[in-house]
């Protein structure tokens, strides 16, 4: 079985009710890692649907959240609290900002990664990072580039988790290519839970 986990970080935001219909028109499952924005509602919607929930970040502010691992978990269960707030879900899945494998923490607090890493397994979480960039944070920017990247990362493998923003209004519009190829190509489009295959980078700090 070849799997693509659509995976969308940092909102929701103003485009994701429209990446949702896109999603429930081909009955595609995805995960969403969430932050505090300006749009919980549709945090709501993303439950109702049958997608993922996820932790991202309360605030998302590198410098606040890898000063120390206090200031790590003050932000994610007080991230944890809020979407539980808004769904009714506790989310147990995670994705830190920035990665694991993120250097930005190096300049904060030496040895921070190396810690969380083990502090959230201990603890029952399980994180996911990505193993195919749709870019749409870096060099892309439209939606054809987007696709492409993503269409050109899970070519080659069984098990893919996408990296995409739902913040982004043509990384939404890139979608509806992916699923329609992924589709026509023998792929299967599941949500990450807590028994789905590791996708972790190895920490660097």
């Amino acid at each position: 079985e070849k799997v693509i986990y659509l995976t969308f970080d940092d909102g929701p935001g103003v485009y994701t009710p429209k990446l949702l219909d896109v999603l429930g028109k081909y009955n595609v499952k995805a995960t969403f890692f969430v932050c505090k924005t300006a749009y919980p509602q549709y945090m709501k919607n993303i439950v109702d649907e049958g997608h993922s929930i996820a932790v991202h970040s309360l605030t998302h502010d590198y410098e606040t959240i890898y000063a120390s691992e206090e200031a790590f978990f003050e932000d994610f269960y007080a991230m944890q609290n809020f979407i539980e707030e808004y769904t009714g879900v506790k989310p147990t899945l995670m994705r830190f900002p920035g990665g694991a494998s993120n250097m930005v923490s190096k300049k904060v607090c030496e040895g921070i990664m190396t810690k969380l890493t083990q502090s959230v397994t201990e603890l029952g979480l399980r994180y996911f990072d990505w193993n195919v960039d749709s870019n749409d944070a870096g060099g892309a920017t439209t939606a054809t580039e987007v696709a492409m990247n993503v269409i050109n990362g899970v070519k080659n493998r069984k098990f893919s988790v996408v990296l995409q923003h739902d913040i982004k209004g043509f990384s939404v519009d890139a979608v509806e290519m992916i699923i329609k190829w992924g589709l026509e190509n023998g792929y299967t489009f599941k949500a990450l839970t807590m028994d789905s295959p590791a996708c972790q980078h190895k920490p660097n700090n």
